[in-house]
């Protein structure tokens, strides 16, 4: 799992023999933005909870 998340965000390079389409393009995009919100509102609850 950590490995897919470290693809979606370009911090690892993805292996030679993986297969590449469009499709496959867009998936990850799609959840590589769903992870961005998704980090944004961890993000926004912990400050709402520390201000209180």
């Amino acid at each position: 799992m950590w490995q897919q998340i470290l693809t979606y965000f370009y911090i690892r390079k993805r292996k030679a023999g993986e297969p590449t389409n469009i499709n496959i393009k867009f998936m990850h995009g799609m959840n590589r933005i769903s992870l961005f919100i998704f980090l944004l509102g961890i993000i926004v609850m912990v400050i709402r909870l520390i201000r209180g």
